[in-house]
């Protein structure tokens, strides 16, 4: 009893001591200078250094102050979740490959131990969160910590590590799906889903030499890192697809990602602030990726800003305040200046293996400078379906390749504009009961008010144009008739 009394009289004035010891070191850290508790704190560390004997490394999620994703940082999570996350106690579970596999990996905080030729070495993992201004939203860091014994440092370093990032790489690829990303949700980083979208060049509804032809370009540009390496440009390859509305460009792109299997970033310039922070987001994307712009025309009001219109063709003001009001509410100020840096200024040459994509409806209405080659190497024009096109689509919908109603619609085809979109919705059985013919019947009758309508529009426009000559004369004659007063 005497003992054990002694024990808590012993635990009670240590107790006593680590507090009396906190008090006086927030005393000390609120009212002494801060330059004497940096030295303070610099040289508390260099003394612990000479006893503390294990060595830490981090690896941060990114690089260059949050500019570019840090690729051992991947490479390490892929590692530890498949041989050290089933000894962690806190998991974090995420699905690969559409859903129909759970991964493990160390949650926040966590610590697991790895062993190698003898030598053990703990991961860490971590996250910062950071505020660069009260206006902007915090951003989170997150890291893994390496440590080990001194002694083991050369091989930990040399060896270890190294061969950590390369079963990580081959983990990667073996669990890798193609992502979506969009920055449409924030204004400074990109988000992503997975990329699962079915379009081939098999299924896109045009000529199959065109088809051909784009894809041995695509496939060249994927082989050619040597070549770009030679004639010194950066290893990127721009294109320009353009056409009436729902021609298919959106499904062209993923017709490209599936080919090649890279990554799509699709870009959204009215969610970017300014030059800088385009900049910025074009540095996070990664090689082999194909960055996208759709509706260029539209994004912002930066096409064609160097040519002064004269003021018969200037945008009404309504227009003009509803274009302004558009901008103050995105809150946008990417130039013109800016999105050509984009395209193939210095800040291009980064990463590499990548493809920027611009589809717009009007290609007339584009500035020159964005069209050029060199910027946009390749243009892609993606018009009315033709009768080729049409037999791919009744191929994939109908799993037809040859029948009766075929030369009907070959003829009306030629006569009249319809899009691919139109054609696929008549193609496509309303109701079990719907067989093939009945589809293609759908689609004659299409193609006839289609061409009903492309009539009687030529017509009202030939009677406007004689209406605008008729009244074109009549002033003429009127002057004239002046003159000879």
């Amino acid at each position: 009893m005497i003992r054990a009394m002694g024990l808590l009289q012993s635990w009670g004035g240590f107790g006593t001591s680590i507090a009396s010891f906190i008090i006086m070191w927030d005393m000390i850290r609120r009212y002494c200078p801060p330059e004497l508790i940096r030295a303070f704190d610099k040289w508390t560390r260099r003394i612990r250094s000479f006893f503390y004997p294990y060595i830490q490394t981090s690896i941060s999620e990114f690089m260059s102050n949050n500019l570019k994703p840090h690729v051992a940082y991947a490479a390490v999570e892929a590692y530890l979740s498949v041989h050290l996350a089933k000894d962690a106690k806190r998991l974090r579970a995420e699905t690969i490959t559409g859903g129909s596999k759970l991964v493990l990996s160390m949650d926040e905080h966590e610590r697991v131990t790895d062993e190698f030729c003898g030598a053990k070495v703990q991961w860490i993992s971590g996250k910062l969160v950071q505020q660069e201004s009260k206006y902007l939203p915090e951003l989170e860091r997150k890291y893994y910590k390496l440590m080990f014994h001194k002694k083991y440092r050369d091989m930990v370093t040399d060896i270890y590590l190294e061969q950590v990032i390369k079963e990580g790489k081959e983990i990667q690829m073996r669990n890798r799906k193609r992502k979506l990303y969009t920055n449409g949700h924030s204004k400074t980083t990109w988000s992503h889903i997975v990329f699962e979208h079915p379009a081939t060049f098999g299924s896109l509804a045009m000529e199959a030499d065109k088809k051909q032809e784009i894809v041995d370009d695509l496939l060249m540009f994927r082989e050619s890192k040597d070549f770009y390496a030679r004639i010194g440009k950066a290893w990127k390859r721009g294109y320009l697809l353009y056409g009436p509305p729902s021609t298919g460009k959106s499904t062209m792109i993923a017709a490209m990602a599936n080919l090649l299997d890279y990554d799509v970033y699709d870009l959204e310039l009215t969610s970017v602030r300014d030059n800088t922070e385009l900049k910025k987001l074009l540095a996070e994307t990664r090689s082999k990726s194909i960055i996208v712009i759709e509706d260029i025309d539209c994004s912002l009001d930066i096409t064609g800003q160097r040519k002064k219109k004269p003021p018969e063709e200037r945008i009404e003001k309504t227009k003009k305040e509803v274009s302004r009001k558009d901008t103050e509410e995105s809150g946008s100020r990417v130039t013109l200046s800016g999105l050509l840096n984009f395209i193939d200024g210095l800040w291009s040459a980064c990463s590499g293996e990548r493809i920027i994509v611009f589809t717009t409806n009007y290609v007339d209405k584009l500035d020159p400078a964005l069209t050029r080659r060199g910027r946009m190497d390749k243009h892609i024009e993606l018009s009315y379906c033709s009768f080729d096109g049409f037999k791919v689509l009744a191929k994939n919908y109908l799993h037809l390749d040859i029948h009766p109603i075929f030369e009907s619609i070959e003829i009306l085809m030629r006569e009249t504009k319809i899009i691919p979109a139109d054609v696929a919705e008549n193609l496509m059985p309303s109701s079990l009961q719907e067989d093939a013919e009945k589809c293609l019947l759908k689609l004659v009758e299409a193609l006839k008010q289609a061409k009903q309508l492309m009539i009687k529009k030529e017509e009202e426009s030939a009677l406007s144009e004689a209406k605008m000559k008729q009244a074109a004369d009549a002033l003429q004659d009127k002057e004239d008739s002046i003159d000879k007063m």
